[in-house]
């Protein structure tokens, strides 16, 4: 038969005295450190937070809403798919015509384009290939000038607006 197994968990060992008050000097010293950071990040952001009010002045100018509405513009052009315009460019480019300016209108989602070709069948032949690219729809010719050396012209197209 089985003897029955006697277990006593309560023991009568006691451990050292000295490792409770050795951890609890590790602690203070910790919370210590602690505290010290604290206060010496606190004088820090104090001192910073002075210098930063002497260096700005009280009445200091604010925007003019001229000035908001062209930042606003700027961030807008900015913000415009631009590599798309650029994409489309060099694919529809020819030998016989030469770009001399790029209008984009961030409001209305437009660009218009304007250049020097050799003839008038290079400035439609220009038209026609910037139709055909990706990143630019309703392609027209908005004006064209015939010129001694050759015909000056302007595209407009649907640009950026998604």
């Amino acid at each position: 038969m089985m003897q029955p197994l006697q277990i006593d968990f309560s023991g009568t060992r006691r451990g050292s005295p000295w490792l409770g008050r050795l951890l609890l000097a590790l602690a203070a010293c910790v919370a210590l450190d602690a505290a010290w950071s604290y206060h010496a990040a606190r004088s820090t952001l104090s001192e910073n937070q002075a210098r930063v009010a002497k260096r700005t002045p009280a009445g200091a100018a604010k925007a003019t809403p001229q000035e908001v509405a062209a930042v606003r513009e700027t961030v807008q052009r900015l913000s415009l798919p631009w590599g798309e315009l650029f994409s489309a460019l060099e694919s529809a480019a020819s030998d016989k015509v030469a770009l001399a300016g790029i209008e984009p209108d961030a409001k209305a989602g437009t660009v218009t384009i304007t250049g020097d070709g050799k003839d008038y069948l290079a400035a439609l032949s220009y038209v026609l290939n910037l139709s055909r690219t990706e990143g630019l729809e309703r392609v027209q010719l908005v004006r064209h000038e015939q010129k001694n050396e050759g015909v000056s012209f302007a595209v407009s197209a649907a640009w950026g607006a998604k």
